[in-house]
């Protein structure tokens, strides 16, 4: 029982056994803020505290503020951030641009226009930049969004001022401490803060700064200069001592001598006077020695190492001496992609989860910096030095330029020096080389040849002596010397040489032309005769007229309506798509941009205001006007050459002489610009109508709504008036330039369908035979055929007129007086 009781008591004098308790941690503001502490610090990511002894403010006060070569690192990398825009778009191309820019992202707003009412967005990116360069700890962004879940404003935080504060649950921050000038801690969400840092390898929560590796250097710098100052006003030797005998010399003169030797720097240089002992005179000189030059190496090596801990080369400063122009290039090359691509990178991936569009990505727009397309001059030179040398084609040249290929023969060749000997690609590609001769199929050309493939040679079986006299007499000069004319070519290639002589020397055409028909008539003698040459060389064969059948033709309604046809499908995608690229105009935030059109975000939104649209960048009249141009161009050039061959072959030539080509693309244009005449109007009636409804609305709806009623009334009806116009006008207008180019021994009649649709001044003509070389008189106007853009409106719209050709003797038909321009009443 006693000892029961002893042991008790015995207890109370052996020192308790204590559990340790939690670790804490206190963090001071060198400032004088109120101090911060927080418990519970051991969790998973073992935050060992390294940012937290870092003076942000003593760093810019004695390195950034006082060190130059640390001024301009850090300016160089800032200056770049400040001064490049962002963009947000989607998917990349092969020269790493965005397939599709996204340009009214509400953080393009903040981050490129105004990020908060005392910064650009412009100051606030530089900002940053510099605060990641200089923090240990990294720099914090505070995001301001509005009701709506918009971001508004973004403001940077003192980094001396934040703390990221862990989780003890595991979770990586629970929450952010800034303490405010006044000393009071507001507690941030992380969702409101975006931390950017250059991560430490084995701490999450402090960053990496070039200050740390360079901080021996900045002080090396700093104090080397300061030895050079002190020096300079400190040193009191003069450049040069003599020394004199002055065992005569008083106390009062010894020291008038030795007053001499008096501080600062203007007595640098001078000779003083001083006593050397009994008959005695010595001159010492004075001039600096290395001990006292040794600033300037110790000055030299911390600006290496300052420069080289911050990435930048001298030369990007500015001093590019003792260096070559590549050497500077290359230099600043090396800058942009080890240094301020990555910095840039991790200031815009800071911002990736703020985007709207989830697929999207921001970056900077780096595309206005020359020193970055380096690496793709490279490489175009050495493309270019591939294809000197045969071992590329020039679409493989092109795809490495970034430019589209040709896609042709010539260009899918191997050209191989040094006498450039192309080489196919693909065997169908020898035939327009010349190399083989095409092998005919059916009449067609074989792939990739054109109208001007090389013939055979003349020794091949396939060519004959007769294919050397074409080939001579397609030379200029076009006629074979009479030593060289072959003995089995008969009498047609006799014909055609003799033809092409009358017209280089400006005889009658009619004459030659039937040389060249008799030519054609001629029974050949042989097989290897000039005619059965040309064709079998080309791989075309065209079909004579019957024997007896009269040279005519007429173009008849379903040329017209397949034309029409054809030019009313491109009509309407491109009628579509203007109609969706207006609306998303009218849609896009930048047209609406302080224009009473402003949808306020909320009671801070100052972008709204009482401006009206720009209606003309809004309908881009001239932009569509070039698609419908462009497109058009391309198949009313198919339809008029599809004209131009069988009106030729009506007429009796076996394919449309070269003077038709330049009348034909003529008939195109003209018909592509009374297509573009009937757009505008279609576009100038949309633009009004436009410009007086925002001044009776403010509702962005309304105007919407105007613009799905034009197009779905007026604009069908705009679309079939350009496609019967343009009918009408390439189909006339190719054969008549076809009929004018073969000679003026055609006439042709103006023909009308008929019914009460004519309008009198076409019936008035219905029925008139003129040759081709004259116009019709069409209610006073002059008009080479129907469907002339060259005429007024009102005699081409909705004509459905044509011409009948045939040929005949030009002497027998009428000419009556040219017809002149009346003016409209």
């Amino acid at each position: 029982m006693a000892r029961r009781k002893w042991l008790p008591a015995l207890r109370t004098l052996i020192p308790a056994r204590r559990e340790p308790a939690p670790e804490t941690k206190s963090v001071t503001w060198s400032g004088g803020y109120t101090s911060t502490t927080y418990a519970g610090t051991s969790n998973m990511w073992s935050t060992e505290g390294r940012a937290d002894g870092w003076d942000i403010d003593r760093v810019v006060t004695e390195s950034y503020e006082r060190v130059i070569w640390v001024y301009k690192a850090i300016e160089t990398i800032s200056k770049h951030a400040g001064r490049l825009p962002l963009e947000i778009g989607i998917g990349r191309t092969e020269d790493d641009e965005f397939e599709q820019v996204i340009e009214d992202d509400p953080l393009l707003r903040v981050l490129n226009g105004r990020a908060n009412p005392v910064e650009t967005g412009s100051q606030f990116r530089k900002r940053l930049s510099a605060q990641i360069l200089l923090s240990k700890r990294g720099a914090f962004v505070e995001v301001t969004r509005s009701n709506r879940g918009t971001i508004t404003r973004l403001d940077l935080l003192p980094p001396n001022r934040v703390i990221p504060v862990p989780d003890p649950r595991g979770e990586y921050i629970a929450h952010f401490e800034f303490t405010t000038l006044h000393g009071e801690v507001r507690e941030l969400d992380p969702e409101r803060v975006r931390w950017i840092r250059d991560p430490h390898p084995t701490d999450p929560f402090s960053g990496v700064t070039p200050l740390e590796a360079a901080g021996i250097s900045v002080d090396l710098d700093y104090l080397s200069r300061l030895y050079n100052v002190a020096f300079l006003r400190n040193d009191a030797r003069p450049g040069g001592i003599v020394a004199v005998d002055t065992s005569s010399l008083s106390d009062a003169e010894m020291n008038r001598l030795e007053s001499r030797f008096l501080p600062g720097s203007e007595f640098a240089g001078h000779v003083s006077v001083v006593g050397a002992g009994p008959g005695g005179m010595t001159y010492v000189d004075l001039a600096a020695k290395p001990r006292e030059m040794a600033y300037e190496q110790a000055s030299q090596n911390a600006k290496v190492e300052i420069l080289g801990a911050f990435g930048v080369p001298e030369s990007v400063l500015g001093n590019a001496a003792g260096r070559t122009y590549d050497n500077a290039e290359q230099e600043e090359f090396n800058f942009w992609a080890h240094t301020e691509l990555d910095h840039l990178a991790m200031i815009s991936n800071a911002f990736a989860g703020d985007i709207t569009n989830p697929d999207a990505d921001i970056r900077f727009k780096t595309s206005s910096v020359q020193v970055l397309e380096l690496p793709r001059r490279r490489r175009r030179a050495e493309a270019r030095e591939e294809w000197e040398a045969g071992l590329i084609s020039i679409d493989e040249y092109r795809r490495r330029a970034g430019l589209p290929a040709y896609n042709n023969a010539h260009s899918r060749a191997l050209w191989i020096s040094p006498q450039k000997a192309p080489v196919p690609a693909q065997p169908q590609d020898a035939a327009a080389l010349g190399i083989q001769p095409p092998a005919p199929a059916g009449g067609e050309l074989p792939p990739g040849a054109g109208p001007n493939a090389a013939l055979p040679p003349a020794d091949s079986p396939e060519g004959g002596a007769a294919a050397a006299a074409v080939a001579q007499a397609r030379a200029e000069g076009g006629q074979p010397a009479e030593s060289e004319t072959p003995a089995d070519g008969g009498a047609a290639a006799a014909a055609v040489a003799g033809a092409r002589a009358e017209q280089s020397t400006g005889g009658q055409p009619g004459v030659a032309a039937a040389a060249v028909t008799a030519a054609r008539q001629t029974e050949p003698p042989t097989p290897g005769d000039a005619a059965a040459a040309v064709a079998e060389a080309r791989g075309v064969q065209y079909k004579a007229l019957p024997p007896g059948a009269p040279d005519t033709f007429e173009v008849t309604s379903d040329d017209f309506d397949q034309a029409q046809q054809t030019v009313a499908a491109a009509l309407a995608p491109l009628f579509d798509r203007q109609q969706g690229v207006i609306t998303a105009r009218l849609r896009s935030p930048k047209a609406r941009k302080h224009t009473r059109f402003w949808q306020n975000d909320g009671p801070s939104d100052t972008r709204g205001g009482e401006a009206t649209l720009d209606v003309e960048r809004i309908v881009g009249t001239d932009r569509w006007l070039e698609e419908i141009a462009s497109a058009l161009s391309r198949i009313l050039a198919g339809i008029a050459y599809g004209v131009s061959q069988r009106t030729a072959a009506a007429l009796g030539a076996p394919e449309p002489p070269p003077a038709a080509g330049a009348r034909v693309t003529a008939a195109v244009l003209d018909a592509v610009y009374g297509a573009d005449e009937a757009a505008r109007h279609f576009l100038d009636t949309l633009s009004r109508l436009l410009d007086q409804a925002q001044t009776d609305t403010s509702d962005l709806d309304d105007l919407l709504a105007l613009i799905r009623t034009v197009f779905a009334d007026i604009g069908p009806r705009t679309a079939a008036a350009i496609a019967e116009s343009a009918a009408v006008a390439i189909v006339n207008g190719a054969a008549d330039a076809t009929a004018s180019a073969i000679g003026p021994g055609i006439i042709r009649t103006w023909v009308t369908r008929g019914d009460d649709r004519v309008r009198p001044a076409h019936a008035a003509v219905d029925g008139i035979t003129l040759a081709v070389t004259e116009r019709y008189a069409v209610d006073g106007y002059p008009m080479r055929y129907p469907g002339d853009q060259l005429a007024p409106r009102h005699l081409t719209i909705n004509c459905r007129c044509r011409l009948r050709y045939r040929t005949a003797d030009a002497d027998t038909v009428p000419r009556p007086a040219p017809a002149s321009r009346k003016e409209p009443s």
